[in-house]
């Protein structure tokens, strides 16, 4: 049943063929069910189609199946890793990455995927728990990793002498050796742990789970009409790499930097003519400041990753044209739903409506249903989420509802939300609200306390750059928009906000 559900979606893509067919079943036979399989289809069907670029190297998707094998069998043969044995990464975007996530899938081991913005104190943590036999980093975290504890196996990721990712994968590979075929290792996560402590994720790539989510994102992105890609945000976050492993078997051109920059990143979509970026809002925000113009060869901005204003929404419309998309997902149940262009044209703030094959409930405190309209924590259910079972609900901590046509809306985090004089009340509804003032570039809304009301609203705004406003203008402005409960008791001008790498607001931070 699962083989005639991916041909069916191969021939719904347009990919089904007997060649394609054949090429499928070969990379099947030849490498098993993991992540190399995928690579060794996309190989054979555009094998001089270039695949990456990155900072230092351009490479075809033969060269890159050529070079994920070298290194697997390097690393089975030098390193003695097996099936089973856990590799961490600590690495920004770039070849030796990919490269890295396909030669390890082939071996059958499970990658742990470290934010790159990770303590001394954590990583430390996470070494002592985690016993990785192998450890792949960047020489940008050679002193958290060579002043820590840990004792087993290390490679850089590039070096021009010692042994590193880009030497060993580039050497001539030993014929007689032939790694069996094996079943992909899990791939773990970790949330950004900006509300508190971080969650592990653990995923069990295949073929057929991730069918449903595939399709919702070829289809309603239009990715088949496109050539070009540019992944900005972090490869070892689920967007990032969930997005690459998209992208190959369509036979894409990825282009990945180790470091964002939004004047860079306009220049490489001015002369790589890119028709599609991966970014989070923040991201999205710092181009178009920087150069609307060098944007105009965008067919698709899939934001991503955190909260997408309705300010952004509009100033993109009027600056690019339809071409946004808001994705919504989380580490845990993967991505969700898909706000298409006209969605954010039946309103800028939806996150549209959920991918075909999960199911969504609606929940409050009391575990009941809520009914459409009502605010409650989003509860989904589908079978490419973390869970081992597909009848668990994954709890998303999520606050959300859905109108009377079926599309959803997010009111926030759970513990964002408070209760002031018994009503709840919603930061992020009041952030909204604010980031339409047309002399306010952001704002942040947290909790405070107060003897009479339990719990207040304090707003931290940041005026765009020569603007100025008083408190006292802010709150008239604001009186004749949202309710007396809404309004903030404290109202603070700052000169940045704190966001994390994936561009997260750190509410955390703020309290």
């Amino acid at each position: 049943m699962k083989v005639l559900k991916l041909l069916y979606v191969l021939y719904k893509i347009k990919l089904l063929s007997p060649i394609t067919l054949f090429h499928l079943i070969s990379s099947i036979l030849s490498c098993g069910i993991n992540l190399m399989t995928l690579l060794n289809f996309a190989a054979k069907k555009y094998a001089n189609s270039i695949l990456l670029v990155d900072d230092n190297e351009c490479l075809t998707y033969r060269q890159m199946l050529i070079a994920s094998n070298n290194l697997s069998l390097c690393l089975r043969r030098k390193i003695g890793l097996q099936s089973g044995h856990k590799v961490a990464i600590i690495c920004k975007n770039h070849a030796s990455l990919v490269k890295s996530i396909f030669a390890i899938s082939r071996i059958g081991a499970d990658l742990y995927f470290i934010n790159t913005e990770i303590s001394k104190l954590q990583f430390t943590h996470l070494i002592q728990q985690k016993q990785f036999d192998l450890l792949i980093y960047d020489s940008d975290f050679k002193e958290i990793v060579e002043q820590s504890d840990y004792a087993n196996s290390r490679l850089l990721s590039y070096h021009h002498v010692l042994p590193s990712i880009n030497n060993l994968s580039q050497l001539e590979p030993v014929k007689i050796q032939r790694i069996p075929r094996t079943f992909s290792g899990k791939i773990v996560l970790h949330t950004s742990g900006t509300t508190g402590t971080s969650k592990e994720i653990e995923h069990k790539p295949t073929l057929f789970n991730f069918l449903n989510p595939f399709v919702a994102f070829v289809s309603r992105l239009k990715i088949i009409k496109y050539n070009t890609a540019y992944i900005a945000t972090p490869i070892y976050h689920g967007y990032g790499i969930a997005v690459l492993l998209l992208f190959i078997p369509l036979g894409k051109k990825v282009i990945v930097r180790q470091k964002f920059n939004a004047n860079h990143a306009c220049e490489l979509i001015k002369k790589h003519h890119v028709e599609v970026v991966t970014v989070v809002p923040t991201m999205l925000q710092r181009m178009l400041d920087a150069s609307k113009e060098d944007l105009k060869s965008l067919k698709c901005i899939a934001s991503g990753g955190a909260k997408l204003s309705t300010k952004l929404v509009d100033k993109t419309i009027h600056s690019v044209g339809q071409v946004l998309y808001n994705l919504y997902g989380t580490t845990e149940a993967g991505l969700n739903f898909i706000a298409t262009p006209d969605d954010l044209l039946y309103s800028s703030a939806t996150v549209g409506k959920a991918i075909k094959g999960m199911v969504i409930r609606v929940m409050d405190s009391n575990m009941n249903e809520m009914d459409v309209g009502k605010v409650g924590e989003l509860w989904i259910k589908n079978e490419w989420s973390m869970q081992k079972s597909k009848n668990n609900w994954i709890q998303t901590g999520d606050l959300g509802y859905k109108d009377q046509n079926g599309y959803y809306f997010l009111c926030g985090r759970l513990d964002d939300m408070i209760i002031s004089g018994g009503v709840n009340v919603y930061p992020i509804e009041v952030e909204q609200i604010i980031m339409n003032h047309p002399s306010i570039e952001d704002a942040a809304i947290v909790s405070m306390e107060d003897d009479q009301f339990g719990q207040r609203l304090k707003a931290y705004i940041l005026l765009k750059k020569n603007d100025t406003m008083t408190e006292i203008e802010l709150r008239d402005w604001l009186s004749v928009r949202i309710s007396r409960f809404q309004l903030p008791k404290e109202i603070e001008f700052v000169a940045c906000l704190p966001y994390t790498s994936l561009g997260k607001l750190n509410r955390k931070q703020l309290k």
